[in-house]
């Protein structure tokens, strides 16, 4: 049976010994430790937590790079990256983490990270991709989504899409349980 793949977004930003950089490390661990491979954009911030966590758990780490992102930002994938799967745009990295994983955690994150998640909702919405979990990390995703939802334009069926987490065990058990129901 092949490993599953989860692909978790989140910011660049958080820096070695933050709240946000040690929770998406544990998140990478207990990925790991579930047996999960973990997928991610490769570079810094969570990205570098989420691999360095699963990494040093023994989990497979792959990192999606993009020669856009390193024009603007010149810095190659996290040295935690086992596996790296590099794309010339930013399209066709945000689409592999998107289509190519079997689960999705969203740890909190900026214009990106909400692109990604987005990105991953409509596409279990429409069943452009198979179902999967889309776990949603911290507060920030509650309010978000609570600040979008309009019944007019939002059915509750695809609310229903979104499992909330408020931290790294949570969110990992959602996705443990959605496969091992």
């Amino acid at each position: 049976m092949k490993t599953r793949i989860i692909s978790v977004f989140g910011s660049s930003a958080p820096q070695p010994g933050s709240a946000a950089f040690d929770e998406a490390q544990r998140v990478g661990q207990l990925l790991a430790e579930a047996g999960f491979a973990v997928a991610t954009g490769g570079y810094s911030g969570t990205m570098t937590a989420v691999s360095q966590g699963a990494a040093e758990a023994g989990g497979h780490v792959i990192g999606v790079t993009c020669d856009q992102i390193e024009q603007f930002r010149p810095l190659g994938p996290n040295r935690w990256v086992r596996e790296e799967i590099r794309y010339a745009t930013l399209r066709d990295r945000l689409l592999h983490l998107v289509t190519k994983s079997d689960g999705i955690i969203v740890l909190p994150g900026g214009i990106g990270t909400l692109s990604e998640m987005t990105l991953a909702w409509s596409f279990l919405q429409v069943g452009e991709v198979a179902a999967q979990p889309l776990v949603l990390l911290g507060d920030l995703w509650r309010q978000t989504v609570q600040t979008f939802y309009s019944p007019e334009y939002v059915r509750e069926k695809d609310m229903g899409l979104l499992l909330y987490a408020d931290d790294a065990e949570t969110a990992v058990a959602h996705i443990i349980s959605y496969f091992n129901p």
